[in-house]
């Protein structure tokens, strides 16, 4: 009995499957073919830094570029809804079956439940693990003509959530190759198919015309990589290109009237502090860093108000987090600083990033520390920062990316075995606190237990929330149908056209 009720609550309130599409396009075009010939060209910030490979960052590029899909997606209220698996059920405590709409991949070849068992394999076993399988062990298999059937060693009431992942994507049999490389050219499900890549700053993608959902409105895509933010504006305002994503705040009052779209995302910038080594070892000088930090300055000047304070590791763009925030106990008290060194890192591919860590440096001397900083490009530096090779590091995170469940990035980010724990950190009350909420399955005890882990995480000062952020597109008038994501997941659609 205890089992039953459980399922049906899990099923109708936190993951039944929803009819309705992703998130609302700006406009109500259909994706509906078109016969005009129109490539749309795409300016992105972050550069693919794996070729590609859908089990690392660039998993979020191939969902923004209409290339790759999972077996669900998010919808706009965080729930999991059909995208190659048209419905679900849950079988028991460990298992799922998934039933497959009927759908090609861009080689020609059929959406069979061989393939996406096959797809779900090369994710469970890829090396390092996609963030969203942190902790996850995962085994997939065809069941009849038209289902597969995904087991977990453990109880997961977020699997569909997790499903609907980027890094999830389901490809077909080309793309696995040897040495466990993965090559999704060709070989995906989405609306454009990946043609070629030009020395990491260029994409070429055309029209996949048996997609699914209906054939794309535009012919193409060419997709530029612009780290620069002011230069990725300019692309814009020139007319080289017809959208530009991340448009910096700096950069938003001269773009022509009507072509900012902004919407505020699930991302949270912190400060983290490495917890294993350096003089941010001692929980006594991570409070001080923590006293030393003023949000409101960040939020207000170096975001000019499109950013709001930060609150925790959630921010308001999860709308039932404020609510049931829990204010963290047992902090430690501040040391006193006096000239403590430290080496403070960040990324220049959103613009921001390297005057909030200016900030940083300013009000953090002011409290005694001494502060080096260091700016290099996404790709350059967060292997050294997962590497504990500086004692501080300010990001910014989409904490609803990976699954779309707020647990699993706490599980991933901030405990031992986290495979995305930029702050080193490893605590056992912290680690108690995710696995709890891991194991809740009714929707509002997950919710309570996942403020309860925040709590957790906030008392040990391994992360300062700084700001969570709203973000800018720039979209030229002549185009209609880009989709406004406040996960971040996607940008261009079937119904994306000029």
């Amino acid at each position: 009995m205890r089992y039953a009720r459980r399922r049906q609550l899990v099923s109708a309130l936190l993951l039944a499957p929803l009819l309705s599409g992703c998130f609302a396009a700006d406009d109500n075009s259909s994706p509906s073919g078109s016969g005009a010939d129109t490539r749309l060209r795409v300016a992105f910030a972050f550069p693919p830094a794996e070729n590609f490979s859908p089990y690392g960052s660039d998993a979020t590029l191939l969902s923004r570029l209409g290339v790759a899909e999972g077996l669900t997606r998010l919808d706009g209220n965080g729930a999991a809804s059909p995208a190659l698996a048209e419905s679900w059920r849950q079988e028991n405590e460990h298992t799922w079956l998934f039933t497959l709409r009927e759908a090609r991949f861009q080689d020609g070849t059929e959406l069979t439940p061989a393939a996406a068992a096959t797809a779900l394999t090369h994710a469970a076993q890829a090396d390092p693990a996609p963030a969203a399988l942190s902790g996850v062990k995962l085994t997939a298999e065809p069941a009849g003509k038209r289902q597969v059937r995904v087991t977990t060693a453990d109880p997961d009431p977020a699997l569909p959530l997790r499903l609907s992942s980027p890094s999830l994507a389901v490809l077909s049999a080309k793309a696995y190759q040897k040495k466990g490389t993965v090559d999704p050219a060709s070989a995906a499900t989405g609306p454009f198919a990946l043609a070629k890549a030009g020395g990491g700053n260029r994409a070429t993608l055309n029209r996949f015309d048996d997609y699914w959902g209906g054939r794309a409105r535009a012919s193409g895509i060419d997709a530029r990589f612009i780290a620069d933010g002011t230069a990725r504006t300019n692309a814009l305002r020139t007319g080289e290109v017809d959208i530009a994503e991340a448009v910096p705040v700096a950069q938003t009052s001269s773009l022509d009237k009507g072509t900012a779209r902004e919407l505020a995302t699930t991302r949270t910038t912190s400060l983290l502090l490495n917890t294993r080594s350096g003089p941010f070892k001692d929980p006594k000088v991570r409070a001080a860093a923590r006293a030393a930090v003023d949000t409101s300055v960040l939020a207000k000047d170096v975001y000019e108000g499109h950013a709001d304070r930060g609150q925790g590791v959630f921010g308001p763009a999860l709308t039932w987090a404020a609510g049931k925030r829990v204010a963290p106990e047992g902090r430690a008290r501040a040391a006193r600083v006096h000239g403590t060194a430290i080496t403070l890192a960040t990324y220049d591919n959103r613009p921001e990033l390297p005057e909030v860590a200016q900030v940083l440096q300013q009000q953090l001397k002011k409290a005694g520390f001494a502060v080096k900083v260091e700016v290099r490009e996404s790709s350059r530096i967060e292997g050294d920062a997962l590497a504990g090779k500086f004692d501080a590091f300010v990001g910014a995170r989409n904490t609803m990316l990976d699954t779309g469940d707020p647990v699993s990035v706490l599980a991933s980010d901030f405990t031992c075995d986290g495979s995305y724990n930029l702050a080193l950190l490893c605590d056992k009350r912290v680690d108690r606190a995710v696995a709890e909420a891991e194991s809740a399955d009714e929707p509002a005890k997950r919710q309570d237990a996942t403020m309860a882990a925040e709590a957790e995480v906030l008392r040990t000062d391994a992360t300062i929330p700084l700001v969570h952020q709203r973000i800018v597109h720039g979209v030229r008038a002549s185009v209609h149908g880009v989709l406004l994501d406040p996960y971040e997941r996607t940008l261009i659609g079937p119904g994306t056209r000029r």
